[in-house]
């Protein structure tokens, strides 16, 4: 009978809990760890290769490595942050406790919009890519169905619930990881000098090849959204985000490696993996690699679909966006209505914008909540001292190096791009003034 209970107690420990959110805690720390993968390795990686080869040529790996290495910092400081709290909101929540109200809305705010026009680029790759196998696809109406129809999948699959939403991140995640391991075994033993003499550039552009990086970095910002449903978030969040980021970057070299190093003149190339492969495997190796960006770019949205809807529904839990967004699924105890919404706007963003306008906006709205949260740091330090999860040693001047490459990152974009950003941080100023004055005390706060 002791073993029984013994066993009882194990089953019911190893079950789903509920948060204070009224969520279900369902997702572990490697589900978490695959989510931040994920959520960082979407369609860039298929197309980064070529880039990067066009800014610095052969030396594209090293740029890979420096740019990690400044991103690495940034994370860090998130893992240290992030290790605070167990209820959904990412960079949201850690602006908010650490600078009050404004500073944490204004970081939402431009959070939602970096993962809307993300998954707005996102789709016009997918339809990119698609369109070769399905020609139809190439037309307005296919385009549009679809893209429809990839974004009706996903949400339904976030809407049934966390768990086999984390289940299908988990198999999205191995499978686009397959196909760039066999790429990589491949050409590691196939490396040829006389092909990096290839890669050549009348001039190299470091700092564009690193801002070119740091869209190709980002995401993982995104994927600690989800802590009102994650089992252990003050356990598992440094811990998934210090393993994922160094998978990514490691990813992220020995691909670059393999294309400078096995494809000829690599800036030429359209799909660069997929050519990559084709020079090593043939034919079936170009089909190989168009198939596992399309398995890449429909896992990130499958992600995309997990994560945001969870930072819109903290805020409206908080009555700083509309009431009915914290809606929780009466039988699958998902936000259920922050989900529907997001998809469509995302769907309409991409059917109404290209790739290059989506995902220049995101990444310059990005940098901005990159320097915030490590601001982070420095402010709940000098609250409450080191986080009892994870302390970063020499925390507050990895934050200092942290912001200082944000700024001079967003430092480096012309007047054109940086008029959006300046119109989304007065629209959400207005915003804000608006719901306090129609809510004052509505607004909640949490530990």
């Amino acid at each position: 009978m002791a073993d029984d209970r013994v066993r009882t107690m194990r089953d019911a420990a190893s079950e789903p809990q509920p948060s204070s959110t009224g969520l279900i805690r369902a997702i572990g720390r490697w589900s978490l760890t695959a989510a931040v993968i994920n959520s960082v390795i979407g369609s860039g990686i298929f197309g980064l290769p070529s880039a990067l080869a066009a800014l610095v040529g052969a030396w594209s790996p090293l740029a890979v490595l420096i740019a990690g290495g400044c991103i690495f910092v940034v994370v860090l400081c998130f893992a240290e942050v992030g290790s605070r709290f167990e209820d959904p909101g990412g960079p949201y929540l850690y602006t908010r406790e650490a600078f009050g109200d404004a500073v944490g809305f204004q970081v939402g705010w431009l959070h939602i919009w970096t993962r809307l026009l993300s998954g707005a680029a996102v789709l016009n790759v997918l339809a990119d890519y698609l369109t070769p196998l399905v020609p139809v696809v190439g037309t307005p109406p296919g385009r549009a169905f679809a893209l429809t129809a990839a974004v009706a999948l996903v949400t339904a699959i976030n809407v049934v619930g966390v768990r086999q939403a984390s289940w299908a991140v988990n198999v999205f995640t191995v499978a686009k990881l397959l196909p760039i391991v066999l790429l990589v075994v491949l050409g590691a033993v196939n490396l040829r000098q006389d092909v990096f003499a290839t890669q050549v550039v009348a001039a190299p552009h470091w700092s564009a090849a690193v801002l070119l990086l740091v869209f190709a970095y980002g995401g993982f910002e995104s994927a600690v959204l989800a802590a009102g449903e994650t089992r252990h978030p003050k356990r598992d969040t440094a811990f998934a985000l210090i393993v994922a980021m160094t998978v990514v970057t490691a990813v992220y070299c020995l691909v670059q490696l393999v294309v400078v190093g096995t494809l000829p003149h690599a800036a030429q190339s359209a799909a660069p993996v997929a050519a990559a492969l084709g020079q090593l495997a043939g034919p079936v190796g170009v089909t190989v690699g168009s198939l596992a960006a399309l398995v890449s770019i429909y896992g990130w949205l499958t992600g995309f679909a997990l994560m945001t809807p969870r930072l819109v529904f903290s805020m409206a839990e908080r009555r700083e966006l509309p009431a009915f967004l914290s809606r929780v699924h009466p039988r699958f105890r998902t936000p259920h209505a922050a989900v529907i919404v997001n998809s469509v706007i995302t769907l309409g963003f991409g059917l109404s914008s290209t790739f290059a306008q989506a995902a220049t906006l995101a990444a310059v709205i990005r940098l901005g909540i990159f320097a915030l949260t490590c601001a982070a740091l420095i402010g709940l330090r000098r609250r409450s001292g080191a986080a009892p999860g994870f302390r970063l040693r020499g925390g507050p001047a990895f934050a200092v190096a942290g912001v200082a490459f944000s700024v001079w990152l967003i430092s480096t974009r012309n007047l054109s791009e940086a008029w959006f950003l300046i119109a989304l941080i007065a629209g959400g100023a207005m915003l804000s003034t608006w719901r306090r004055g129609r809510t004052p005390a509505a607004r909640r706060t949490h530990p």
